[in-house]
């Protein structure tokens, strides 16, 4: 069975639901990614320390990345929520749940006991504390949602149709 690359406007035609599925994926990623941003934002102490607790980037890196990402983070929920640059914004997404599940398996497997930090907070914790696994899952559930709107961009109520849809095909 070939894997598509992405959905064409016929496959959107055929199947009308698609839209529909690709607003649900856009709201939910967007508001996951929008939440998690804003919660640090206010922060950045507290982000910067949720990075440095990986242990995996040189101390000269942790401060900006911990001050950086809550602002990336918040534009791309953005874009996803108002439906613009889908296609970009949900490789962007896919790429930081790439990076968020590299990160927590690193902790994971080099025996640290951190909270994530996703939605605010990071740092030690007991060992006892850690949810690598649900911290994990949901993140490859959100990576599925980013790789559904790569593949179907496309949405109900986007502010932005997707660019290679001719003339006569909407979602909206």
């Amino acid at each position: 069975m070939k894997v598509p690359t992405t959905f064409s406007p016929a496959d959107v035609k055929q199947r009308p639901w698609f839209p529909w599925v690709s607003l649900v994926a856009r709201l939910g990623l967007g508001g996951v990614m929008l939440v998690a941003g804003a919660l640090k934002v206010t922060d950045p102490e507290t982000a910067s320390q949720a990075v440095r607790a990986y242990d995996l980037l040189p101390s000269a890196l942790v401060a900006p990345v911990g001050w950086g990402l809550p602002f990336l983070e918040i534009a791309i929920g953005l874009l996803l929520i108002v439906g613009f640059g889908v296609r970009a914004a949900a490789v962007a997404a896919g790429v930081f749940m790439m990076v968020f599940i590299a990160a927590v398996t690193s902790a994971w497997v080099r025996g640290l006991a951190i909270d994530c930090g996703c939605f605010g907070g990071g740092g030690a914790v007991a060992p006892g504390e850690t949810k690598y696994l649900q911290e994990i899952l949901r993140d490859v559930g959100l990576l599925l949602l980013a790789v559904w709107l790569w593949l179907s961009p496309v949405s109900k109520f986007a502010l932005e149709s997707d660019p290679h849809t001719p003339t006569g095909v909407t979602a909206s």
